[in-house]
């Protein structure tokens, strides 16, 4: 997988302290995310592509091989739409 992902249309994403988590927002409802998840999408800024954010990830958390798990947690959003994957030109 390659790319650069950014938001879907209609999603926010913010830290919720009264749930003390991030959270992404859209009309409908809330999504409430894990720590994981909030980390990945923190960084979805439509700026990084997936090799940057998993560069990003292991150096903050001193850590190596994220990238399969990064991948996977980034199909999962992309195939609910939280997320879409830029290809090619940056978005």
């Amino acid at each position: 997988m390659d790319g650069t992902p950014h938001l879907g249309h209609g999603f926010r994403f913010q830290w919720e302290p009264a749930q003390q988590c991030h959270v992404l927002l859209y009309p409908e409802g809330m999504i409430k995310l894990n720590q994981s998840g909030g980390e990945i999408l923190a960084r979805c800024d439509g700026q990084r592509d997936i090799a940057a954010i998993v560069a990003d990830l292991e150096a903050a958390f001193s850590t190596s091989g994220l990238r399969g798990d990064v991948e996977a947690f980034l199909a999962m959003a992309i195939e609910k739409r939280w997320l879409k994957l830029e290809t090619g030109a940056k978005a």
